[in-house]
């Protein structure tokens, strides 16, 4: 695995409370990785518990992460794997966010956002111009992220999606992004 720079993570963890305050570190890993595996499995289960229904994030191709089209990253607190997340291209010009996931222990410190910053900004380094993404209606935090983002609704990018269950979203890629 290739450590990514921390930059931010310092800022944000410093107005955690000192009991809790945890400083971050994103890696780049295959998506066959057991970490990968282990925390896109805990998202699956965690789907289901908010749906009933799920997919297998073993279906999703692991080259479509590879780069330098595609890179999949792995949030770190000390030793422990605490969060995921992926981007593809889905062609030229656009980027999807996937498999973004950051355990209960670890949510409210701002991993999310750090690890969707760093995938947003590989998106941008491959010529995308805008980033695509799909979440459940039922999932507010995940929705919270991503508005305060800069992301907003759009159509469905994803055949048979049901729109009572799914949100798809998006953002411009370019000056702007992070």
């Amino acid at each position: 695995m290739t450590s990514v720079p921390a930059a931010s993570a310092s800022a944000s963890a410093s107005a955690a409370p000192i009991a809790i305050r945890l400083t971050p570190s994103v890696t780049v890993a295959p998506y066959d990785h057991p970490d990968a595996r282990r925390l896109t499995q805990a998202l699956r289960a965690e789907q289901l518990g908010l749906y009933g229904f799920a997919d297998d994030p073993s279906t999703t191709p692991g080259a479509d992460f590879d780069p330098p089209v595609g890179l999949f990253l792995i949030a770190h607190v000390g030793e422990e794997a605490v969060g995921c997340g992926g981007v593809r291209l889905l062609d030229e010009h656009t980027a999807e966010i996937k498999r973004m996931y950051v355990s209960g222990e670890a949510r409210g410190h701002k991993i999310g956002r750090y690890l969707l910053e760093h995938l947003e900004r590989h998106a941008a380094g491959r010529a995308a111009t805008q980033i695509v993404l799909e979440t459940g209606r039922r999932n507010t935090a995940a929705l919270a992220l991503y508005q305060r983002a800069g992301y907003l609704p759009c159509p469905s990018y994803v055949a048979g999606r049901d729109p009572r269950v799914n949100r798809a979203m998006t953002k411009p890629l370019g000056s702007s992004s992070p």
